[in-house]
């Protein structure tokens, strides 16, 4: 069945959120200067330290969706937690990188509440391990930049790479009923995304390196790295709950034929 003109107005919506520039982007916008130069800055081997980081925050991330997020409906609370943000990004930004493996779990943590949050309100129920997975997937969602192949890395393609350990993941939690952190299926899924997420905190952690105003800079950067992943996920989810009610392939080809 057709999209609804208020439907494809969504949708609509929906791409201009997802197709948006990406975190580096937003982040030159704020700090008037190239993510490059804060990258030269970040000291030998940070790359390694910023992968398993994330490959680490984002099991424990797993284990969180499916554990513990609530079910009920309710308007999300985007202002709040990107409050929460803000102040996990100003301890962040005073202690520097040595700082990462405590302010990225905190700050993971807020984003996947916010990101629950914003599930609910389109409609997901999140007793379903396959929702719930959907939330920690929006971390995949870095956002294009300009040295990206649209083909390898636009929404549709980020989902498509993502989604037989997704699958498999919500069958295995299915059986289950919770999640083991050294469970290959779920070793598989939280490498997978963390090999995007891991890029765009890279970013993050390029921008808190530069030589601006350390807490107060950790702070506004933190404010920009969440709002992106409620952006994601305002657009993910818009887009699957127009797929419950249409299908796939219908959404999908809505999505391309909308300049």
């Amino acid at each position: 069945m057709p999209l609804s003109h208020a439907e494809l107005e969504d949708l609509r919506r929906a791409k201009r959120l997802l197709e948006h520039p990406g975190l580096a982007v937003r982040l030159t916008s704020l700090l008037g200067r190239p993510i490059e130069g804060g990258l030269a800055l970040l000291p030998k081997g940070a790359a390694k330290l910023v992968h398993a980081a994330t490959t680490k925050t984002l099991r424990g991330a797993l284990r969180v969706a499916v554990g513990t997020l609530g079910r009920e409906a309710r308007p999300p609370a985007r202002l709040r937690h990107k409050l929460l943000a803000i102040g996990s990004g100003a301890a962040g930004g005073f202690f520097g990188l040595p700082a990462l493996a405590l302010e990225l779990p905190a700050s993971t943590a807020i984003i996947l509440r916010s990101v629950a949050d914003i599930a609910r309100s389109q409609g997901e129920d999140l007793s379903r391990p396959e929702a719930r997975l959907a939330c920690v997937e929006v971390f995949a969602f870095g956002g294009p930049r300009k040295s990206d192949d649209a083909a390898e890395t636009g929404y549709f393609a980020v989902r498509s790479a993502l989604v037989f350990a997704i699958e498999e993941a919500a069958q295995f939690i299915a059986q289950k009923g919770f999640v083991e952190e050294g469970a290959p299926v779920i070793v598989r899924l939280a490498g997978q995304i963390a090999a995007r997420f891991s890029v765009t905190v890279s970013e993050k952690f390029a921008a808190q390196a530069l030589p601006i105003l350390g807490a107060l800079g950790g702070a506004s950067v933190n404010a920009v790295f969440i709002g992106h992943f409620q952006d994601m996920a305002t657009g993910h989810f818009t887009v699957r709950r127009l797929e419950r009610a249409h299908g796939a392939d219908e959404v999908r080809r809505a999505y391309a034929e909308i300049a």
